[in-house]
């Protein structure tokens, strides 16, 4: 009978990061579904239409961003938008993957795209802090430093000793 030796905690928490990025990716996926169903839609009127029947006021905060951003989608292109949105389900499909494989590459991929997130995190919080927005910082901040440790103690690992002759 075959003994099994327990994962390390480390590759748990790397399978965690994997998972995510590969459910960011299928969100992704169903947001360009999502869009693909609109396109021959007056989004416009769909969010108003939305916000009456919740009786919402359409002058606050949230409201208006779902107005504003059903304007500037009705008038985008929407092909591309799908494109791009696919392209980033793509990539974080790869990542995961990548980080599922525990490879480098993965590593490296992660750690960079979080970190390109992190100043637009941080401007957003700065402009409406709450929990969520602090969490999804928090979250991402320590994804990245994560991978970068990981990184150094990958690059610690493969760098040569030199060995004393005394």
């Amino acid at each position: 009978m075959e003994k099994r030796i327990p994962e390390p905690k480390s590759s748990s928490i790397l399978r965690a990061i994997a998972i995510f990025e590969g459910g960011k990716g299928l969100a992704g996926i169903a947001a360009s579904l999502g869009l693909l169903s609109l396109a021959h839609h007056d989004i416009s009127a769909l969010a108003y239409a939305l916000i009456g029947h919740y009786h919402l006021d359409p002058e606050a905060h949230f409201p208006r961003m779902l107005l504003d951003e059903a304007a500037w989608l009705q008038s985008a292109d929407l092909r591309q938008v799908v494109m791009l949105a696919c392209g980033y389900s793509l990539i974080r499909f790869v990542e995961g993957y990548g980080l599922w494989r525990d490879r480098t590459w993965a590593e490296w991929l992660a750690s960079c795209s979080g970190a390109i997130y992190l100043p637009i995190e941080i401007s957003h919080m700065l402009k409406h802090p709450s929990w969520i927005n602090a969490m999804v910082l928090a979250f991402n901040a320590v994804v990245v430093i994560y991978m970068v440790i990981r990184l150094w103690q990958r690059r610690k690992n493969l760098t040569p000793k030199l060995v004393s002759t005394q």
